[in-house]
C-alpha cells in the first residue's frame, strides 16, 4: 500500500511539473492591455528611471500610440524610441513613415545603448 501512495505522489508531482514547465504561450493580440499609453510618456518613463520602469512594464501587454519613424520587413519603430517586433511581415503599403499608429505588444526590455524600448508579438490596432 505504501508503494502505491509514493507512486501516486510521484505521478502527481510529475504532472504538475510538466504543466508548469510547458505552459501555453500567451496570445498578446487577444489580451487586454495592462497599460494604454502614448509613446512619448512611455519613453520618458524609461529614460528617467529605467529600473523602476522595467519593474512596472516588463512582460506586460501595453497599447502604445505614436508616429512611425522606421519600417522594416518584420518590425517598425515608433517615435525613435519604441522598437516593435511582429510575428508576421509588416504591410509597408498601408503604413507610412510619420503616420499615427496604435500598437499592442509585450514589453520585453529596454536597451540602454540604443535607448529603445523593445516590444514583441506586436499587432497593429489602427493606423
Amino acid at each position: 500500500m505504501r508503494k502505491w501512495i509514493i507512486l501516486f505522489i510521484i505521478i502527481i508531482v510529475a504532472v504538475i511539473g510538466y504543466n508548469y514547465v510547458y505552459q501555453d504561450h500567451r496570445d498578446i493580440k487577444a489580451e487586454v492591455p495592462a497599460y494604454v499609453i502614448s509613446s512619448a510618456t512611455l519613453i520618458n518613463e524609461f529614460v528617467d528611471n529605467s529600473i523602476d520602469s522595467e519593474k512596472k512594464y516588463l512582460n506586460k501587454t501595453v497599447e502604445v500610440s505614436g508616429n512611425v519613424s522606421e519600417i522594416n520587413s518584420n518590425d517598425l519603430t515608433i517615435s525613435d524610441g519604441i522598437f516593435c517586433l511582429f510575428n508576421t511581415p509588416v504591410d509597408k503599403a498601408t503604413i507610412q513613415i510619420g503616420s499615427q499608429i496604435k500598437i499592442k505588444g509585450r514589453v520585453i526590455g529596454y536597451d540602454d545603448l540604443l535607448e529603445q524600448i523593445k516590444l514583441d508579438q506586436c499587432s497593429i490596432l489602427t493606423n
